[in-house]
């Protein structure tokens, strides 16, 4: 490649990985109904159903989740049992907790940090980094997560995942409340 090829692609790529760091602010939502309780939605046992794409749109794997949620005052536990096409299985329990602000913190053994989200009307919206394991390697990965609560029982998830600012894939989930 010639150095002013390399360059342009360079400054191409650049552009390209901040142009995809923007995102809606949750209180763009603020007014949409039914509005979300994250302490009433998550109690009790919620199923999902839940496919991940890779950056080219090609459904990579499929998932099932049972997630058993209550709440104590502020802290949630989110205990999520996720069963993989292939047969595997997994498991990862969420600690949520409301902050003074409104605001929501989260913790789990594979999420690198703390998860910081917000909720406005019907949506909820939070960022973390996880620890992903592929192939014997383990992949500091960022989602950008949004849920957005259909009715009493239905919540659909989109959650994008990206490294560097390079959009890795996606997850879509749906959630229904038992």
């Amino acid at each position: 490649m010639t150095r002013t090829f390399k360059a342009v692609f360079l400054s191409l790529a650049l552009a390209l990985g901040v142009a995809g760091c923007g995102t809606v602010d949750v209180s763009k939502y603020r007014n949409e109904k039914p509005e979300l309780d994250l302490r009433t939605y998550f109690n009790g046992t919620i199923d999902a159903w839940g496919i991940f794409q890779g950056r080219n749109g090609e459904v990579q794997r499929r998932f099932t989740v049972v997630m058993e949620a209550k709440w104590e005052g502020d802290t949630g536990v989110l205990d999520e049992a996720f069963e993989w096409n292939d047969g595997t299985k997994s498991r990862r329990v969420w600690t949520l907790k409301r902050q003074p602000d409104g605001s929501y913190r989260g913790t789990a053994d594979d999420v690198v940090g703390e998860a910081i989200g917000h909720v406005a009307g019907n949506a909820f919206h939070w960022r973390y980094v996880m620890a992903l394991p592929v192939d014997g390697k383990v992949y500091n990965v960022n989602f950008d997560d949004w849920m957005y609560l259909m009715d009493d029982r239905v919540m659909l998830n989109r959650a994008a995942m990206s490294k560097w600012g390079v959009h890795l894939g996606d997850a879509t989930l749906s959630f229904t409340k038992r």
